[in-house]
């Protein structure tokens, strides 16, 4: 499985979705090394597709994109069980590695 968090400097919300991604790769026990990768520049969100910070791509997909959000520099908002959050939750990542790896 591949891993890839797409972030910018200017979102500190990726920290924490680096966190929760560590702590579920230990707590499953998976030989997975986080990739990351700094969006820079508008024209750089455009050429990935970045929907804002953070963005985690499952073996080169987002798992979380809504069809309609905008490509851009901007903190992303994920829908969680307890409102709108800066990253997907512990749950939410481990469902969305586990549909990816079948």
């Amino acid at each position: 499985m591949e891993l890839t968090l797409q972030y910018f400097d200017g979102c500190p919300n990726w920290k924490i979705a680096e966190r929760r991604l560590a702590t579920l790769i230990q707590q499953q026990g998976l030989e997975v090394e986080i990739r990351y990768q700094l969006i820079d520049s508008p024209e750089a969100a455009a050429e990935h597709g970045f929907r804002g910070s953070p963005t985690i791509l499952v073996n080169g997909s987002d798992p979380f994109a809504a069809p309609d959000a905008p490509v851009g520099l901007s903190c992303r908002v994920y829908p969680t069980d307890d409102g709108p959050a800066g990253s997907p939750t512990l749950q939410q990542l481990a469902e969305a590695m586990q549909a990816a790896s079948g």
